[in-house]
């Protein structure tokens, strides 16, 4: 399994970036996939998740400016950042929970970070 992500870069604070990660290989049953973001020196923290049903959670930091969506037939993520701020700076990663092979149980994959830089 491997997960791709894109999107990231440089924007101006209030600006707008889009976020993509798509999960390839062997999947038989993808639960969950969200976003992760990590600065120097700190934990990596949720930033939104969304469920194979549609369920969705945030960071208090973000609700409101940020949307997670899921296609489910591409096991591709989303994350449509908006009125972005500088604390917005970080690596962003990329996260599905999901199972390989039926009857096995979901396992944490994780993709490579895209680097989100706000600054004017």
């Amino acid at each position: 399994v491997q997960l791709q992500a894109s999107g990231g870069g440089l924007v101006q604070p209030g600006g707008s970036l889009r976020l993509s990660c798509a999960a390839s290989g062997r999947i038989d049953r993808l639960d969950d996939m969200g976003w992760y973001r990590q600065t120097p020196g700190k934990e990596r923290s949720l930033v939104a998740v969304i469920t194979d049903t549609g369920s969705t959670h945030y960071a208090d930091s973000v609700k409101g400016r940020f949307t997670i969506s899921l296609d489910i037939f591409k096991n591709t993520v989303h994350l449509q950042m908006n009125s972005l701020k500088p604390d917005d700076t970080a690596v962003y990663y990329c996260n599905a929970a999901l199972a390989p092979y039926a009857g096995l149980g979901s396992k944490n994959y994780w993709g490579q970070g895209t680097q989100v830089t706000v600054s004017s």
